[in-house]
């Protein structure tokens, strides 16, 4: 099957996920939200476009392993929310202030530190690695209903896309920019974890100006995830991810089963 080869280099990256409060965590690997909307932005696609992204998300099959592993990295935020800002002040008195109703009663919102103290919030980001991805798509599936399909882009349509996107492109948040392009090249495999052990390992330079690749060696092992129906092997298991993102309410509502674990280059 046709596939196309990417890679992921960059000062920072993000995998969102699950939020809880403040915290923003990230996950070890890509989720398929990401590579939909990452692909949807390449092609110019909007929000509101959810028809499309949903029948994109549907057929993307993928496979990741880490290259060169990354460091973890916590950006800490706080905003003070308790002093008057000159940009609005009107909107911190409406909120300071009681209101009348028609019940001849006065009502103040008495909100709490989330609304008036300081407000802290932990991004959590992986930093100087680089990835290696190998990605395909699935046989054209109905989207909406039976016999009612949305036409999604080919493999030669997203090269395309990524290679001349229409809108900058980020790995995960906006501030992830990646420092190389993304497409490697278009390849030939049995599938996504076949071409990702076929592919050359890459290490970056000392001076962390570019990355070369590397033949692998017997032995060599790299951290990787790839889809749960090509087998789980002896030094992996299988994990839950909630990645699958409702488009239409802005939502991730999905759970499904990948691999994760050590995979072993071809020789």
């Amino acid at each position: 099957m046709d596939l196309l080869l990417l890679r992921f280099d960059a000062p920072l990256m993000s995998f969102g996920g699950v939020m809880v409060d403040q915290h923003g965590p990230t996950e070890r690997f890509p989720g398929l939200s990401l590579l939909a909307g990452l692909f949807g932005n390449a092609l110019g696609y909007r929000h509101g476009d959810d028809d499309k992204l949903e029948a994109l998300q549907a057929r993307i099959e993928y496979a990741a392993r880490w290259d060169v592993p990354p460091e973890p990295l916590l950006d800490y935020h706080t905003v003070d929310l308790g002093p008057p800002k000159d940009v609005n002040p009107e909107r911190w008195y409406k909120m300071r202030e009681p209101g009348w109703t028609t019940r001849g009663e006065p009502e103040h919102r008495a909100g709490g530190t989330a609304a008036f103290g300081t407000h802290q919030r932990y991004r959590h980001y992986w930093a100087n690695g680089v990835m290696t991805l190998a990605v395909g798509l699935m046989a054209q599936r109905d989207a909406i209903a039976p016999g009612d399909v949305i036409p999604t882009p080919g493999l030669d349509d997203l090269a395309a896309a990524l290679q001349a996107p229409a809108r900058p492109l980020f790995l995960g948040r906006k501030t992830c920019l990646p420092s190389v392009p993304l497409l490697i090249r278009k390849v030939e495999a049995a599938d996504v974890l076949a071409a990702l052990r076929q592919e050359p390992r890459i290490e970056r330079c000392q001076q962390g100006k570019k990355t070369d690749p590397l033949p692998p060696q017997e032995g060599q092992r790299v951290q990787a995830c790839w889809p749960a129906r090509l087998g789980v092997g002896a030094n992996a298991q299988e994990v839950p991810v909630y990645d699958r993102r409702d488009w239409r309410n802005q939502i991730h509502a999905g759970r499904r089963v990948r691999v994760q674990g050590w995979l072993e280059l071809a020789q």
